[in-house]
């Protein structure tokens, strides 16, 4: 078995890439990255399960410690991907999904350059504005400020290895695995030690 891929899932809130890694998930090969946080734990949730729940001076230690792939603090809590987990489940051969922003998929690029990108786009800004209006949770000042975030979102989706246009799911989830499937024939390390062995044998 080989060595699992880091995938990295970004998007604007409304274009769907948390419909799309649930898709992803029901691959026994496919998991989920659980995160780090110092926040407490919500009726119902278990550590290791939904977060790792930790202190703030343990979280910081792991920051001092470059445990994390990705980091931040929001709402007066951190939040963190621990990099040992992630490794250890890509050792097994299973692909590791995360469902970060932009500023989280710099870093782990900048800490695993071999992560691979994918940017969900939404197929129009009318439709993006009409599913997130469909919550019926959103204030119309509240769905300017998501519209302007969307677009400076998007606007890093250059940096990107792949852009998903998510107007069909079906679509879009095969486009994403047909990707997962892609980056395990790529050119790497594995590969070439394998040439070497074949050089070896001859």
């Amino acid at each position: 078995m080989g060595k699992g891929r880091l995938i990295v899932i970004s998007g604007p809130s409304g274009a769907g890439k948390g419909t799309i890694c649930e898709e992803l998930f029901k691959d026994e090969n496919v998991v989920f990255s659980v995160s780090m946080t110092t926040r407490a734990p919500r009726e119902g949730e278990v550590d290791g399960r939904e977060y790792f729940f930790v202190t703030e001076k343990e979280f910081i230690e792991n920051i001092e410690n470059g445990g994390f792939l990705e980091h931040a603090q929001t709402f007066g809590n951190y939040y963190g991907t621990p990099k040992a987990a992630v490794l250890e489940q890509m050792e097994l051969g299973r692909d590791v999904i995360l469902d970060i922003d932009t500023k989280g998929a710099r870093q782990v690029r900048e800490i695993y350059p071999e992560s691979v990108l994918i940017f969900v786009l939404p197929p129009s800004m009318e439709e993006l504005k009409r599913r997130i209006t469909g919550r019926g949770s959103e204030k119309e000042e509240d769905i300017k400020i998501r519209l302007g975030e969307a677009v400076h979102e998007m606007s890093l989706a250059v940096n990107y290895d792949y852009c998903i246009i998510n107007d069909d799911l079906d679509e879009a989830v095969g486009a994403v695995k047909s990707i997962i499937a892609a980056e395990h024939h790529r050119y790497d390390e594995e590969m070439d030690a394998m040439i070497q062995r074949y050089k070896e044998e001859k």
